[in-house]
Parts: C-alpha cells; structure tokens; sequence
C-alpha cells in the first residue's frame, strides 16, 4: 500500500451536475453510485421515483473517449461526473473526475480517509511479526490506521488483556470485536461512520463476515480457515466499495499473509509510533541516524518491537542495495530495437581501448607537440646563440 496525498480541492462541479463515486470495476465499465438529494445533484435532475428511494441509484458507466485521449485513468473510490444517464437501462458515461485527495496504488483505491487494520486474537493466532509487517505497511500510506482484533469469544480473557496492553505500548488502542456478536460492533461502527476506509489484513481473519454483518446486501463469499496450513483462504479477487447504513463506504480488498515493505531504511522508522514518540522528546546525534547502534541515539534499544525493528531494517537495506545493484546494471546496457521489433540490451562499450582513434583526434594530438617558429632570421640567430651559451 502506498499513498499520496494532495491538498483538497476545489469543488469543480456545478451544483446542477450529476455526480457519484466509483464503487466497483469491472475490465472497462464502472459502477457508479449516485447521491440523490437536490443538495448534490441538484432539483430536478433525478427522476421523482429515484429522488424519493432510500437507496442512492447505482449506474454501471463507461469512460468518455476524451479521458481515454489524456490518459486519465479510473479508480474505485473516484468522485465522478456522469452525463446522458439512461434510467431505464441503468446506463451513463462518466465525463470527468474530480481531483484526488489520496491514492493508494495497492489496493488501487482513491480518496480513502483511513484503513482498518483486522486480525484474530484466535484462529488464526496473532503473530507479533505478522502484525508489526502490516502496520508498517499500514504506517507508510500516512492515512489513519484504526486496529481491530476480531474474534474475541475464542479467545481466553487472559490473552485478550495481554494483547490489549501489548498494543498499548506499541501506540495503538485496538477495538476488540467479534462478528457474532452485536454490541461489540457499536464502537466500530462509530469509527467508520462518514469515512471512506479500507478494510486490509491477513486472510482468514473474518473481513468478509465483518462486511456481510455491517452490510447485509454485500452477500460477500467466506470461508473457514485451513486447519492443515493455520491461516485463511483467499475469498475476496477484486475491490469493491459497500455503502454502510451508518454513513460512509467501506472497500474489502483481497487478504494477502506477508505484505511487501518497499521502504527506505531511512523511512522505516517514522513507521512505528514508539520510534516517533521518542524523538519528540529527544534527537539523534546524526540526522541519518538509523536507531541500530549509533553513538547518542535517542531511541535505545528498551521496547518491545526493537528486534522486529532490526530485522526490518536488515530487510530494507538488503532491498535497496539490490536496487542499486540493479540501476547500475541496467546503466551498463543500452536499448537497440532488433529487425523484427523486438527490444534487445546490449552492453554499453566502458573502456576506450578498444576503440580506434579518429583523425581528428591524431591531429589534435600533433599540434600540441608543435611549436612555432620566429617570424624572422634574425630572431632565429639570437635562438642559436642563446642556446649555444647553455652548452
């Protein structure tokens, strides 16, 4: 998961336009759900029977061939203009996209306001390292990372209170749930109301069962966690946008056990609270100072995580000097198309050695080995007698 994020924009949109949000792709057509209200979409331009329906209309557009022409692209989550909906075909075609506020590449989604981080307190076990990987990743995307420990009745009371202290100091305060149970989805309904967020964590884990219990209409597929391998199957393929009765949307994405940690080794840091809790208080003697074994180093090595951390960082400092490796590899080679328009790499020529030296080059050469002779004979005798008194 990455993100950037850019200032708010303006609102383009005319108050009379009508305009949706990306909930779902699918190859080139997109569904779009429409907010009714004459507030958004202004007086008149739903249909009576549309403006007075509990449910936003949901649209499946196309994308205009002017926005095919920039290259601009569409993602889930996208705030859109539609033009000539057809409302007895359920048809329309999107015209332009509002600026984005954040983008996250992996899930592709825009504009999310948080991410809901989901684990098991039981079946599977939480893993230390497991969870540490998924909230750096978490972390590094900048949005609002809210924890949550699902399937609390399979677990003992013991290891609940541990886990909750644990995460405490870590920096994080988890919301502790069970999908089974209703009253413990209240504080977490809260939390997603009037937010776009995203739904991540390891397979297995109950994301679609949390998604089928706060949206009924979702009818998301789940399956049971593999008893020979420990951990989740795969259930979600795609991302998707479910609208919540509470207000907002939320966006499953598909489960993935190890998430990759494409990060800086000086970046990492700012990734774990306790690190950015410490340096507000006190600074490194070097700014590059990467909280391993330097001199002064205000972080120490007196936290829970610190091992975690040194193995992450060990990662990422593999993964970089690989990348480097890799640029000064592809800056030896050079890019020819071949005759039947294939793209070939041949090796760029280093040494000069083994190259002919050009005409041009020789004759610069010869002229500053020559020298100029006196203009006259009399200036030349005086250059024979001055260089006779030196023998």
């Amino acid at each position: 998961m990455g993100v950037l994020v850019a200032a708010a924009p303006k609102e383009p949109f005319a108050t009379h336009d009508l305009w949706g949000v990306v909930v779902a792709a699918q190859a080139n057509y997109y569904w779009v759900r429409l907010h009714g209200g004459s507030e958004l979409t202004g007086e008149g331009m739903l249909p009576a029977e549309v403006r007075s329906s509990k449910n936003n209309p949901l649209l499946l557009c196309y994308r205009r061939s002017r926005l095919k022409k920039i290259g601009q692209q569409v993602m889930v989550g996208d705030r859109v203009l539609v033009e000539d909906a057809d409302w007895s075909g359920g048809r329309g075609a999107i015209a332009a996209i509002q600026p984005r506020r954040t983008v996250l590449d992996r899930p592709p989604i825009a504009n999310a306001d948080q991410l809901l981080l989901m684990f098991a307190l039981a079946e599977p076990a939480l893993d230390p390292q497991q969870l540490s990987r998924f909230l750096v990743k978490a972390e590094s995307t900048k949005l609002e990372v809210c924890l949550c420990l699902n399937k609390q009745d399979l677990a003992t009371r013991q290891t609940k209170d541990d886990w909750q202290q644990r995460l405490r100091q870590w920096g994080y305060a988890p919301v502790v749930i069970s999908v089974r149970s209703a009253p413990s989805l209240e504080p977490l309904v809260h939390r997603l109301a009037n937010h776009i967020t995203v739904i991540s964590g390891p397979s297995g884990v109950g994301k679609s069962s949390l998604i089928n219990r706060l949206v009924p209409q979702a009818d998301l597929r789940t399956n049971a966690v593999s008893a020979r391998l420990g951990r989740g199957r795969h259930t979600t393929r795609h991302v998707e946008l479910f609208e919540l009765p509470s207000g907002g949307l939320l966006a499953d994405t598909p489960g993935f056990n190890q998430p990759d940690l494409d990060l800086a080794p000086q970046e990492l840091g700012q990734c774990f609270p306790e690190i950015r809790q410490r340096l507000t208080q006190h600074r490194c003697q070097f700014n590059n100072c990467l909280h391993r074994d330097e001199p002064d180093c205000a972080v120490g090595s007196d936290w829970d995580r610190y091992e975690l951390y040194l193995a992450m960082l060990d990662e990422s400092i593999v993964q970089q000097d690989a990348a480097q490796k890799r640029r000064d590899e592809e800056a030896n080679f050079k890019v020819k198309m071949g005759d039947a328009g294939q793209i070939q790499h041949e090796p760029k020529l280093q040494a000069k050695k083994y190259r002919r030296i050009s005409r041009k080059s020789q004759k610069q050469t010869l002229d500053e080995l020559r020298y100029d002779l006196p203009e006259s004979l009399e200036d030349l005798e005086d250059l024979d007698e001055f260089s006779s008194d030196w023998e």
